[in-house]
């Protein structure tokens, strides 16, 4: 049980200092829903459309618009109407995106290796300890 809650704390400092390096970064800031729907569409390799993102988000069809509203002015992520079924409309990746997608996972990978880092320092003192422990019994 300790070991999950140590995993979960090392996995939102890395999330923390990820968001931090995107945000001093010269890359495009997203919001928390429109990051998400832009890791949607490019970690999910099924094809997306407006509808599916807002019932797999659990958020309105509008909320998603915005998200890829904004996403297609930074060109992360483009719009396209299905030509088997034009109502709906397909969401397709571009080079832009990518690269971007890129962008965060080295930067992710970045701060993993520093926050495990850190953990392996931290977890030092308390060997020693215990083997200090276990020497004197």
């Amino acid at each position: 049980m300790a070991h999950t809650a140590a995993k979960t704390e090392e996995l939102v400092k890395t999330l923390r200092d990820t968001v931090v390096s995107l945000v001093r970064g010269e890359g495009p800031d997203l919001s928390a829903r429109q990051l998400a729907v832009f890791l949607t569409c490019y970690l999910d390799e099924s094809g997306h459309t407006v509808r599916g993102l807002a019932s797999s988000l659990n958020v309105s069809k509008p909320a998603i618009t915005r998200a890829l509203d904004r996403l297609g002015e930074l060109d992360l992520a483009r719009r396209k109407v299905d030509p088997l079924d034009r109502r709906s409309v397909l969401v397709q990746r571009t080079p832009k995106g990518a690269a971007y997608l890129k962008e965060i996972r080295s930067i992710m990978g970045g701060a993993a290796e520093e926050e495990a880092k850190k953990m392996r320092q931290e977890e030092k003192p308390v060997r020693r300890a215990t083997l200090r422990r276990i020497a004197a019994a």
